[in-house]
């Protein structure tokens, strides 16, 4: 999906130099998934800490299925 958005210079290119990519597009693309994936991983850990995270398989069947 194409979309716009508007970056002020300074930004953009502190985005260039962190994601190490040299077109805008497939920098800002790297940033959205990174940050995505982080606070997949940060929901994750809180449902963990917080025993909401109910993994339906048993140990047992969890290490079955890595054979």
């Amino acid at each position: 999906m194409r979309m716009t958005v508007e970056l002020d210079d300074k930004t953009l290119d502190e985005l260039l130099r962190a994601t190490g990519h040299k077109k805008n597009s497939p920098a800002v693309a790297f940033a959205v998934r990174d940050f995505l994936n982080r606070k997949k991983a940060r929901d994750f850990g809180r449902m963990l800490r917080e025993g909401t995270f109910d993994y339906p398989a048993t140990n047992h069947e969890t290490e079955a299925r890595d054979i």
